[in-house]
């Protein structure tokens, strides 16, 4: 695939259009989705635009991580550079630090960090689920004991939305009950009835508590049970919600149970509504969800797998560690437009990881957060221009040849 077209991750961006930038008065009001093109093979695929209070974003769309409100080791203008277009904050994180007063007294978390662009923020739910035996779960919200300090804190739905509205995100996304990856069928449904209930109480809170523009998304739970996972989609449609996300996947499960989730559950939710899934993203996962009709996702790999020293390019993913880099004048990938790869070499990225340079961590992610924008951008242009089917097929050859679901990581 050395000749595959590579596209810009930046071109044809509305959010990078100047008449966007210069006048809101061409902005269609927060909430708003579009669809713009469909897959022309018939699939559920699709290319769209979702309006925030910080402006359109083009899906199909990958949202880099910024756990705490940044992108480890990037600044805003890093992130435009590579094509982000919003960026994914975590309320639970950001409330114990620096904590959603503290933030609103800044303006927000755009004016605290300095980003002009749309911010999408998770309620830390599964942060919370995920603290074993420093959390209690009842049908009205969690008790837990912080990971930072061990002191006593409680979680509800109206909380949750309290945090968001503070932080002021342009997608807040509901308190759910995410079940662990080896749950029984008894606790999936358990959790999803749980979350059901919070769902409602958001619903009937939002108008009070978030800003005008503030866009909730719903999530559905229901592990890789289909049937369950229907029965929430058709609870959570009839609710005031902005977007549906699919969540409690990439837990552990199979990953062709996921895909096959995916494909079964995303057609079916609200077509008139963007759909994320939350927290994926291989090249396999990603055109696997385009494929199924899916809008948004997010995931911490392209971030912190650069850290790791692992890079993904058109040709694999390579592991900087390996001393056969030591004298490798080549960039990361000949093709590769970014400015890492237009400045820098293996060798010297190789030295500055065995070096412990912050340096390193900077350069990587810029590399790996391209490489995904780029594979998106692929897809988006792909159904904008009618050439899905034989682009999908191609980006395929890639993931059999260089990132099989379950092959070994070079050098690993």
């Amino acid at each position: 695939m050395s000749n595959f077209e590579r596209i810009d991750p930046r071109a044809g961006l509305t959010c990078e259009q100047e008449v966007m930038c210069r006048d809101r008065n061409e902005w269609l009001p927060a909430g708003t989705f579009e669809t713009i093109a469909r897959d022309e093979t018939g699939g559920p695929a699709r290319a769209g635009r979702l309006w925030t209070r910080h402006g359109p974003i083009d899906t199909p769309c990958f949202m880099p991580v910024g756990t705490y409100g940044a992108v480890k080791g990037l600044e805003p203008r890093d992130l435009v550079e590579v094509g982000s277009q919003i960026i994914l904050g975590n309320a639970y994180h950001l409330s114990h630090r620096p904590g959603a007063e503290r933030v609103a007294g800044f303006g927000g978390l755009h004016e605290f960090i300095a980003w002009p662009r749309a911010i999408l923020t998770d309620s830390g739910g599964f942060q919370v689920f995920s603290l074993r035996g420093l959390q209690k779960i009842d049908n009205d919200g969690v008790d837990y004991r912080t990971h930072f300090d061990g002191s006593a804190h409680r979680m509800t739905p109206r909380s949750v939305l309290e945090v968001q509205a503070g932080l002021g995100s342009d997608i807040c996304m509901v308190l759910d009950h995410c079940p662990p990856g080896d749950a029984s069928r008894a606790q999936i449904r358990d959790a999803m009835d749980r979350s059901t209930r919070w769902a409602r109480i958001a619903s009937d809170l939002r108008r009070d508590i978030l800003a005008p523009g503030q866009l909730c998304f719903g999530i559905v739970q229901g592990g890789t049970d289909l049937e369950l996972r229907r029965e929430h989609v058709a609870a959570l449609r009839e609710f005031d919600f902005d977007g549906l996300a699919l969540g409690g996947l990439s837990v552990g499960e199979p990953i062709p149970e996921m895909h096959a989730t995916m494909a079964a559950i995303a057609p079916i939710m609200p077509p008139e509504r963007p759909r994320y899934v939350m927290g994926i993203g291989t090249p396999a996962d990603l055109l696997a969800a385009v494929s199924a009709g899916v809008d948004m996702f997010d995931c911490v790999m392209p971030t912190r797998h650069a850290r790791n020293g692992q890079l993904f390019t058109w040709q694999g993913r390579m592991n900087i560690r390996q001393s056969r880099y030591r004298d490798d004048a080549s960039p990361l990938d000949e093709r590769c437009v970014c400015r890492t790869c237009a400045q820098f070499s293996r060798a010297y990225l190789r030295h500055l990881h065995e070096s412990k340079d912050p340096l390193y961590g900077r350069l990587a992610t810029i590399h790996n957060l391209f490489f995904f924008h780029q594979w998106v951008a692929t897809l988006r242009h792909a159904l904008r221009e009618a050439r899905f089917g034989p682009r999908s097929r191609e980006l395929s050859q890639v993931i059999s040849q260089h990132y099989p679901p379950t092959g070994p990581v070079e050098g690993s």
